[in-house]
């Protein structure tokens, strides 16, 4: 019975998309429009063509929304960042780490090639904060002149 139970429980877990969806609290058109920009793969299809994602991919989707949500990061903005593989290399890396099997020094190269990734990504985070940085200073001087311009018309005595 123990050895049912294992093979049970190393079985992934799969979503479909209307699943992903509201674990993610994305719409299933996100999910699609996600996969036509190349962010997102289903990890397959059924025999009827239906999506069906995995647990990294529910990971992925989480994280497109995080970078949306709290870094303003367009679509196209978190294409740029995940297309420099170093997401991808950080997965591949925890999910080979989670393998009790693997040597010590491949844990060590592993563990190597993930630190130079996440520097790597940090940088471009960093790059990035630095732009909004610039905007928003931007943006508030812009709003002190306009400010300045309203006040020397005076008041209105229309109003």
């Amino acid at each position: 019975m123990a050895v049912k139970r294992a093979a049970v429980e190393a079985e992934p877990v799969l979503w479909r998309i209307g699943e992903v969806a509201k674990l993610t609290g994305v719409t299933t058109r996100t999910l699609r429009y996600c996969e036509e920009l190349g962010l997102l793969q289903p990890a397959s299809r059924t025999d009827g063509g239906e999506r069906i994602y995995g647990a990294g991919d529910v990971r992925r989707v989480t994280r497109i929304r995080e970078w949306q949500e709290l870094l303003g990061f367009s679509l196209d903005e978190v294409k740029a960042v995940l297309s420099t593989g170093d997401v991808d290399v950080l997965d591949r890396v925890h999910f080979e780490l989670r393998d009790s099997e693997v040597s010590l020094s491949r844990r060590r190269a592993l563990l190597d090639e993930a630190i130079a990734a996440n520097d790597q990504l940090v940088g471009r985070l960093e790059d990035t904060l630095a732009r909004i940085r610039a905007l928003r200073d931007e943006r508030a001087a812009i709003a002190l002149r306009l400010r300045k311009n309203r006040a020397e018309l005076g008041v209105d005595a229309g109003y």
